[in-house]
């Protein structure tokens, strides 16, 4: 059968561990793909010192790759959304299958993007877009497609979780263990799309659009970060029998889908919350399987490219079929995708975690009680922590039911008002994933 060609753009991180993979494991790859996949040139700026380029063609013009007639697949790992867009849409406009591990590209602009693909007939693929090596878009889209999806919650953030474990095992504070997670290549020097929660909003936006049936929405998902978590959090937490992990969280309600990011205390007894370092782990409930657990590592020059090389594969095996036998790139016929709406952050219950620091005398619990229950929030379990010194502040730890977040904001401002309270109060947001 007549090899694939492949061209590559892009010889960073993840396009030189792609090189490396499809030239290191070109046999094992051709027996399942049932066809030799070559590697016909690459677009890279820089060599990369961990490639060796050998014979393949190189250029550093990526519109040669794009519109070279011998390329089947054009595969964009240059990152962010200006280049990178146009490689994609001109690929697709040549008529060449797409590979990308893009995750921002495909959360801002893959309606427009898939869109364009179907209406000249090729594929795009983009399973390294989310979790790295874990394979949870062919799970969603293909492995539990006889599902209705209930909800979803993962760890997508490699960065985050280091940085939240290292907290909880050590009692280090965020800014300490963040100079850390750079010093080791984990957080970017700019570390805002990691611990405000943008990258994992971009991978949680597609994986909704995915489960759900629902467009592509980045806009509509709310965003928090963790880099106000302070160590007693953590502690407290773990006193109450919680950890908090960094989620993107998204759940199928009557009211509509909620799809946010941001610092969630979870049981210690369920298994995403064990999950810790720099691994990642999403865990999605459908109505027949139940609950399912995919954890691994989430990025990487390896497990990246190991998503992006089984895209390639899968594109093998079906390049002369018509695009009709491909599945679907959000997993729902386009006419058939739902405009089901994504709750403002303002209408989503879940149960909370507050930190309250008061003047230590009599009567300040109760005065918070009853400012709590005046908004119809019930009390689940309650710590009091004396001041550690002469002069310091109580502090009142406070795990909440579930309510409807705007009463929880007007709760808050209330007791935030009384005389007896002082600062801001600490607010987390806790999900029992049951």
């Amino acid at each position: 059968m007549k090899p694939v060609k492949v061209g590559i753009c892009g010889l960073g991180t993840v396009g030189g561990g792609t090189f490396n993979v499809l030239t290191n494991n070109a046999k094992d790859i051709a027996r399942r793909a049932g066809r030799d996949i070559i590697i016909e040139q690459v677009a890279m700026r820089h060599p990369n010192p961990a490639v060796e380029i050998g014979s393949v063609k190189t250029t550093e013009d990526v519109a040669d790759v794009i519109s070279n007639p011998d390329i089947d697949i054009v595969v964009e790992l240059i990152g962010g959304y200006t280049v990178a867009k146009d490689v994609v849409m001109g690929a697709i406009e040549n008529g060449k299958h797409v590979v990308t591990a893009n995750k921002a590209l495909i959360a801002v602009y893959g309606s427009e993007i898939f869109a364009a693909a179907e209406a000249k007939g090729v594929s795009v693929m983009y399973e390294a877009a989310v979790a790295g090596g874990i394979p949870i878009i062919k799970a969603i889209r293909e492995g539990l497609a006889a599902n209705r999806i209930n909800w979803l919650a993962g760890i997508i953030n490699g960065t985050g979780n280091f940085i939240l474990t290292e907290m909880r095992d050590k009692g280090r504070d965020f800014a300490d263990v963040l100079a850390e997670a750079q010093a080791l290549g984990y957080a970017e020097a700019d570390p805002t799309f990691d611990v405000e929660g943008i990258d994992a909003a971009h991978k949680l936006t597609i994986l909704a659009s995915i489960a759900y049936g629902i467009p592509l929405q980045f806009e509509h998902c709310y965003t928090e970060g963790i880099s106000k978590v302070a160590p007693e959090d953590v502690e407290y937490a773990e006193e109450l029998g919680y950890r908090i992990k960094h989620l993107g969280v998204s759940s199928r309600t009557e009211k509509g889908i909620d799809l946010r990011v941001h610092p969630t205390l979870i049981p210690e007894n369920r298994p995403i919350a064990k999950v810790d370092g720099v691994l990642n782990a999403v865990t999605v409930n459908g109505d027949a399987v139940g609950d399912t657990l995919y954890v691994g590592a989430g990025a990487g020059a390896g497990p990246t490219a190991s998503a992006v090389v089984a895209d390639v594969i899968d594109l093998a095996r079906t390049l002369e079929a018509p695009a009709s036998a491909s599945v679907n790139h959000l997993a729902f016929d386009s006419e058939s995708i739902d405009n089901l709406r994504v709750l403002p952050i303002e209408q989503v219950e879940t149960a909370y975690y507050l930190r309250i620091q008061v003047q230590d005398r009599t009567g300040v619990l109760a005065s918070i009680a009853t400012t709590l229950s005046e908004h119809d929030i019930n009390i689940e379990a309650l710590i009091q922590k004396e001041p550690r010194m002469e002069n310091d502040l109580a502090q009142i730890i406070i795990l909440t039911h579930k309510v409807e977040e705007a009463r929880m904001n007007a709760a808050i401002e209330a007791v935030e008002n009384l005389d007896s309270t002082h600062g801001k109060i600490t607010r987390i947001r806790v999900e029992h994933l049951d």
